[in-house]
């Protein structure tokens, strides 16, 4: 299927418009193998009407022999139609789940909390089982009914619209089936989503539920939630397995109706007896893919609204075009006109920020909680992107950089470390499988954790365990530190770097941004205590997501010290030095 011109196609339905080559061959075999299905039905009849009234042994061998090789062959057909099939899954999956797994780390960076977590993999996994399934195969037989019908016809009218009024009421089922299992399997997919967010959130808080005596309640809400998942989940399989369940009696009854319908023609001697009971299993045939759609009916709808889900998805997070590699920066970081909101919400944070710094300065962030410092860092990082203005890097916005390429110049390290499962170099360096051993040691010294890396068990081997699990929070702030420094990055952002420090990690903490402003990088630390911003020349304060002043660090501290004593009103000092009120 060809496009229209201006619409733009979805990146699922192109990853499997590559298959088609492979469809084509499905398509191939499924006309060879319900050709061969017609086996047992001529066989039956050249039984009945050929070998029993001539009693010829060696045709009757020789019929058995030619309807073997037959079975075989549709056997080995159906066989490779499978593997086809799931193959397609595998190959569907290998050219989404790198595309998938972005917009699963890009997702709350555009919606906030407000997303569906790992719902994405999942989805990816519902189609890719799907199509490994028997459910396909149903859709690629179904076409051939007309023609079991049409032999069914050409046997005798009556056994024909027998065949037919079957059909029709086992298609009708299919329908109804659809109509009836779309809300309840949408409703229970929705609520398998949360309880698997409750699980997730309860898993990671397991220390928290556990000390303040929440857990039983926490449990309460999971029983909740998994019963009304229970439920619905329940109504989607009463309605497809008794749908089923009502199509195999029906087919059976049709299988038996053929059959009473052939010996009413033979005793009036317009049948011949092989056609009794070719026709019976030509009709159960003809009718089982019609059974068999029905019986992986549920398996079909819930890939459905998963291949739905993604193609939303895909078209809400599109991917983003490889940009013009850009020199990497040296000189300064420009903030113009500044105003933030959080991802998904249109609430403002931060508004009108403008400040900028040259290379070698280190800027301290100050101010009261939900001031919008880490809003303002996570603006300069590019993690949250600016409802208006821009933040510039050697004068170029983020925006013009790739997040991979980006990244080479940032050192980030946010308020809440979180380590990943691997060793302590592996976190250091990022998991670039080419980093080489004398950078991730230099970004450990710079950061002054060195000695204590090395104190460890495996030194720079040591498993970190999910999460950084085994190590403790100032040890994980610490690696955290040598990661944002590795590969002595332009820009490197701290939030809140010190809050588990101890006095030899704030130490350690206030050489390593001296360093970094002494081979040129800008700094920017988000402080609450004093020694954060010790190594520090300017300061940025913050009040009500505005700037309340920015300047030389003396000269704003000083005032910040007025203020507070009442003696004079807090000045906004332009970077130039001159004062305004």
């Amino acid at each position: 299927m060809v496009a229209a011109p201006g619409v733009r196609r979805s990146e699922l339905s192109d990853a499997l418009r590559d298959c088609r080559s492979a469809f084509l061959g499905v398509g191939v075999m499924s006309c060879i193998i319900n050709l061969l299905y017609l086996t047992g039905s001529i066989f039956m009849l050249e039984v009945y009407d050929r070998v029993l009234p001539s009693r010829s042994v060696p045709t009757l061998i020789g019929l058995v022999l030619l309807a073997a090789g037959l079975y075989l062959a549709q056997g080995v057909l159906d066989l490779i139609r499978s593997r086809i099939l799931g193959r397609i899954g595998t190959a569907l999956d290998e050219s989404l789940n790198a595309r998938v797994f972005d917009t699963i780390v890009r997702l709350p960076l555009m919606v906030g909390g407000r997303n569906e977590g790992l719902q994405p993999l999942r989805d990816l996994d519902n189609v890719r089982t799907f199509l490994g399934s028997q459910g396909p195969s149903a859709f690629f037989d179904l076409p051939w009914l007309p023609l079991y019908l049409a032999i069914c016809f050409a046997f005798h009218v009556l056994i024909g619209v027998t065949a037919l009024a079957g059909a029709v009421i086992l298609v009708t089922l299919t329908l109804v089936t659809e109509y009836l299992t779309r809300e309840p399997a949408k409703q229970a997919m929705g609520l398998a989503a949360r309880r698997n967010d409750l699980a997730t959130a309860s898993r990671r808080n397991a220390e928290v539920l556990v000390a303040m005596g929440m857990a039983g309640r926490l449990m309460e809400r999971w029983r909740e939630t998994n019963e009304k998942y229970l439920a619905g989940n329940q109504r989607a399989s009463d309605v497809a397995g008794g749908l089923g369940a009502i199509a195999k009696v029906l087919r059976m009854m049709l299988q038996s109706s053929v059959l009473a319908v052939g010996a009413y023609l033979v005793i009036h001697q317009e049948a011949t007896a092989g056609i009794i009971i070719a026709s019976s299993i030509l009709s159960a045939r003809a009718l089982a893919p019609v059974d068999l759609a029905i019986a992986h009916w549920k398996s079909f709808v819930t890939a459905r609204q998963s291949w739905r889900r993604l193609s939303q998805l895909m078209q809400t997070i599109p991917e983003r075009p490889a940009p013009t590699l850009l020199q990497p920066p040296t000189s300064r970081l420009s903030v113009e006109g500044l105003s933030i909101a959080a991802p998904g919400d249109q609430k403002v944070i931060v508004v009108d920020i403008s400040f900028a710094l040259s290379a070698g300065q280190g800027l301290g962030v100050i101010g009261p909680s939900a001031s919008g410092k880490s809003s303002l860092v996570r603006a300069l990082v590019g993690v949250w992107r600016p409802l208006r203005g821009h933040v510039r890097l050697d004068g170029a916005a983020l925006e013009q950089w790739s997040s991979d390429e980006l990244g080479r110049h940032v050192g980030y390290l946010p308020q809440d470390v979180e380590l990943f499962a691997g060793t302590v170099a592996q976190n250091i360096c990022r998991f670039d499988p080419q980093a080489p051993a004398d950078s991730i040691i230099a970004a450990a010294k710079e950061a002054g954790v060195h000695e204590m890396i090395i104190k460890m068990r495996d030194g720079y081997d040591t498993q970190v365990g999910e999460q950084g699990a085994a190590l403790s929070a100032g040890q994980a702030q610490r690696v955290g530190l040598a990661r944002a420094l590795y590969g002595n990055p332009f820009l490197i952002v701290l939030d809140e770097p010190n809050s588990n420090l101890d006095t030899e990690g704030d130490e350690a903490l206030t050489r390593a941004v001296r360093a970094a402003r002494t081979r040129g990088a800008i700094v920017v630390v988000v402080a609450h205590r004093p020694i954060g911003i010790e190594a520090v020349d300017q300061i940025l304060v913050m009040k009500d997501g505005r700037m309340q002043a920015f300047g030389p660090k003396e000269t704003v501290l000083a005032q910040v010290l007025q203020q507070r004593t009442g003696q004079a009103p807090i000045k906004i000092v332009s970077e130039a030095g001159v004062a305004k009120s």
